[in-house]
Order: structure tokens, then C-alpha cells, then sequence
């Protein structure tokens, strides 16, 4: 029996596709004559398990067929550029690829552009994650930590929701704020703290902040408390511009004093918080600092912290503020250095703070996933005790510095036991470019040096450290870049 092209090459390709790389099909198929590559094509794809493909733990294949002139990828690593990040199409086929080396435990939201202005989300990708302006495709790493408390549990107690209309005199305006209260509160007497939400709609419906209270009081992780959700009316203006001191003043003497007269309210500082992402993270930072006497916790996700509002935490006394700040690494670019430079004023100070960085980028998917982090350290049953990211004690990986490199960088890692070490370096094809230590090393920190011999652009340094006695396996990954 003779078969027919597209059969010979289906055959071909199927003996290779339990061990083959992405690298190796990119090779078969430009190797291959035209007339056989869509049935090449074809058969790669049908292998894969899942979309995007990912090997190594750090390296991503976007994939995409279909007919188009162009197609790019905007996501959170390139913010969202509408060209960044253009896919290549295999000659003689429909498919376009785009390689992308990110960190093990990243998450990132994205979709692809057609022809410089059809977004679409990837067909092939289930996953998908609502934002501020509407779905997008979401790309788990394989070490990624699900964030279980954000899910709707039907087995656990659960609070209620109430929906009220505020008018503010001092701005002018009404709105619908949406208020939390714990489990048997009805049936209760006591009185509980209080957490204030700025964008607070988008923190029920895009970050599942009541579901991620019911869980954390479920298992004791937290005491009972209400929350207030408060949406803005004019964002901009409220929380960044001309409106914020009457915004405040809303806030500080019409809202809050509602909130005590309706509800049980406990009414020390230390038991009341204001939360907010983005610019929400602006106003609430603004508030802890105005308003100490009211709110004595404040938590900024991703926040803006424009200099005079540094300038003023710098230069005045310490106040009695416990501060929550998270930041993703893909995040907008303008905010990062601003709550990186924050950090040192509040160490220097002499803060009580919690500050975590996280391979994300400006979402409520990476917003969602730490609401946990602050809750617990404002109301925790052990409040000074926040929850780590599972990995064995003992055992982490910095930031190289300085970075970028130019023209050698240090990396420090510490490790919890006595184990074997390897340290790599890939470029973002997820080549090896150099090999750092491989080594057995005791256990404590530990540091190296690379002194590159490479093009400038991104690089991604891996550590892999298994316990001598096999027990403790720790890998992670960070992404550096190279001037030269």
C-alpha cells in the first residue's frame, strides 16, 4: 500500500512525539519539503497536551494557526504593547509560534493581536481570567501556588452581603457602597474590625474578596470581620487627583461613622484597614497616612506611590501603621522602581510592614491571590505570622545585583541542607549559555558570580538544589538582563 504524503509525514512525526522538543519540530518542519509541513503541522499539534507549551519548567511556545499578515502577543510581560512580541509563521503553513522565557512560578494574562488590531483570546488555551477590560487568557507555570481561598465553597460558612446607598455632602455624589459581615452576625454580639476596599465592586467580582474571607474565618486563619466594599465614583480624581481631600473626608467622616452607627464596629485603629491596587494603593497609602488615628493598617497591591506621597512617609515620624505591599515583577514599569524605593523608607523608619514580589503582572489575578497575605497580618489569629510560599525551609534564591549586568553580577542563594547545586544560565530560546556551580555545598548562604560573555538582552538564571539525603528538592528561577 503506498501513502500518501500527508499519512508519511503524520507516520514520521508521530514516532517522535513522546520525547520531542518544540526545537526539534521547528527543525523537522523547516527541513521538511512545503508540500509536507502542514501534515507535520498537524501532527505536532495534536500532540501537545496542553496550550501553550511549556518545557523545562521556564520555557513558552505560544502557537497559534490561522491566517493573518501579522499576529503579536501583548501580555504582561511586554504591558500589553499591541505589537510586542511578534509571533513568526512556518513558512508553507498556518502556524505562528512565539518562544518566551519566563520564570517557573509566573502568571501571566495575555492574547493575541491579528493583523495589528483583532485581540482574541488563544483557542486553545481553556484557561482564561476576567480583568478590568474583560477576559483574558492566562498562562500558569508549572510552579505556579494555586490560590485556593479565592474559590466558592458550598460546605463552609458563608457571610452576607448588604447593598446601600451613600450621599456624600462634601463631594456631591451617591453611591452604592456593599457591606460584608461575618457569619452569625445576626445572632451575635460581639463586635468586629473593619476592612475598607477602594474599587471595591472589582474586589468582589473580578477578586473574590468575600470568598477569600469566608475561607481565611473558616479555618481560623483570621478573626470575623466586616468589610466595606466602596467603588469610586470619579477614580481618577478620588484617588490620584483634585477630589482627594473631600474623597477622604467622605471616607473619614460620613462613610466610617455610618459603619459604626449600623454596625458592630470594634474602634481602635489597630483594627481597621484600608485596601486598594493600583491607584486604590495611592489613596489608601494616603489615608494611613492622613487618617492614622482611624485606619492603623493600610495594604497597597502593584501601588502607585507618586514622590511627595514617599517624600511625606520619609520625612515625618513613624506613625502607628502596620503597611502590606506586594508588587509583580511584570507589573507597569512606571510603579515598580516607586514602591521599590518605598521599601527603604519604611525600613529606615522602623515600619511593621510586609512586602512580597511576585512573577505577575497588573491584574486581579495577581491581586486575588494575596488579599490572604494582608488579611492574615492585620487580623491573623497570630498576627504577626504571614503565610510563605510552600518550599523547603531553608532554601532561596535572590536577585542578581546589579541588574542589569554590566559587566558582572552576583547572585546569593541560601541553602537548608547539604545538597547538590547547579546553577544555570539560558538565554530565551532556553539555551544553556553558561554553567555557574555545579557542586555539592553545605547548608547557609551561599553566592557566585557571572561575568557574561554574551549579546545584550534577557537571560534567566536557574537553581536547582537536591538535599544529599533526597528528601528536599528546591528549584527556582529569575530573569536578568545584560547591557552591553
Amino acid at each position: 500500500m503506498k501513502l500518501s504524503r500527508y499519512a508519511l509525514a503524520a507516520l514520521l512525526l508521530a514516532s517522535h512525539c513522546h520525547s520531542q522538543t518544540f526545537q526539534s519540530f521547528l527543525n523537522r518542519v523547516s527541513s521538511a519539503p512545503e508540500s509536507l509541513r502542514t501534515a507535520i503541522v498537524d501532527s505536532f499539534m495534536a500532540s501537545v497536551s496542553s496550550f501553550p507549551m511549556i518545557e523545562q519548567d521556564s520555557l513558552v511556545h505560544f502557537m497559534l494557526r490561522g491566517q493573518a499578515t501579522s499576529v503579536t502577543v501583548p501580555c504582561d510581560a511586554n504591558a500589553w504593547d499591541p505589537n510586542g512580541f511578534p509571533m513568526t509563521r512556518i513558512a508553507g503553513t498556518d502556524l505562528w509560534y512565539f518562544t518566551l522565557v519566563v520564570e517557573s512560578d509566573a502568571r501571566l494574562d495575555y492574547k493575541f493581536v491579528l493583523n495589528g488590531s483583532t485581540w482574541i483570546l488563544d483557542p486553545r488555551n481553556p484557561n482564561t481570567i476576567t480583568g478590568g477590560f474583560g477576559p483574558n487568557s492566562e498562562l500558569k507555570m508549572p510552579r505556579y501556588p494555586e490560590a485556593p481561598e479565592v474559590r466558592y465553597y458550598p460546605d463552609i460558612p458563608h457571610g452576607a452581603l448588604r447593598d446601600t446607598a451613600i450621599t456624600s455632602t462634601r463631594l456631591g455624589n451617591t453611591r452604592t457602597i456593599r457591606v460584608y459581615t461575618p457569619p452569625g452576625y445576626e445572632s451575635s454580639a460581639d463586635s468586629f474590625g473593619v476592612v475598607l476596599f477602594h474599587d471595591g465592586l472589582e474586589y468582589i467580582s473580578l477578586a473574590q474578596a468575600n470568598n477569600v474571607i469566608d475561607y481565611l474565618t473558616s479555618r481560623n486563619r483570621i478573626q470575623p470581620i466586616i468589610a466595606v466594599f466602596v467603588p469610586p465614583v470619579n477614580r481618577g480624581p478620588e484617588y490620584g487627583g483634585n477630589q482627594q481631600v473631600p474623597f477622604m473626608a467622605f471616607i473619614n467622616e460620613e462613610l466610617m461613622p455610618y459603619i459604626e452607627r449600623r454596625y458592630r464596629t470594634k474602634r481602635s485603629p489597630s483594627f481597621r484597614a484600608v485596601v486598594g491596587a493600583s491607584l486604590g494603593g495611592n489613596i489608601s497609602l494616603l489615608l494611613g497616612y492622613q487618617y492614622h488615628n482611624i485606619f492603623g493598617n493600610v495594604a497597597a497591591q502593584s501601588s502607585a506611590i507618586p514622590s511627595g506621597l514617599s517624600n511625606a512617609y520619609e520625612n515625618s515620624p513613624r506613625l502607628d501603621l502596620k503597611l502590606y505591599l506586594d508588587l509583580g515583577t511584570y507589573d507597569i514599569p512606571a510603579l515598580i522602581p516607586q514602591v521599590r524605593q518605598f521599601i527603604p523608607i519604611l525600613q529606615v523608619k522602623g515600619y511593621s510592614y510586609v512586602y512580597r514580589e511576585y512573577h505577575e503582572g497588573h491584574s486581579w489575578g495577581n491581586w486575588r491571590a494575596h488579599i490572604d497575605d494582608a488579611l492574615e497580618f492585620f487580623f491573623g489569629a497570630q498576627p504577626t505570622k504571614v503565610r510563605e510560599e510552600s518550599k523547603p525551609e531553608g532554601f532561596r534564591l535572590e536577585q542578581n545585583y546589579p541588574n542589569p549586568v554590566n559587566p558582572v553580577t552576583r547572585i546569593e542563594y541560601s541553602l537548608g541542607q547539604r545538597s547538590r547545586v547547579k546553577i544555570e544560565v539560558f538565554d530565551l530560546l532556553g539555551r544553556r549559555v553558561s554553567t555557574l556551580v555545579d557542586d555539592d555545598q553545605s547548608p547557609g548562604p551561599h553566592r557566585t558570580e557571572w561575568k557574561p560573555e554574551v549579546a545584550s538582552g534577557a537571560y534567566l538564571y536557574r537553581l536547582e538544589a537536591l538535599s544529599l539525603d533526597g528528601r528536599s528538592r528546591y528549584s527556582d528561577s529569575r530573569k536578568m538582563l545584560v547591557l552591553r
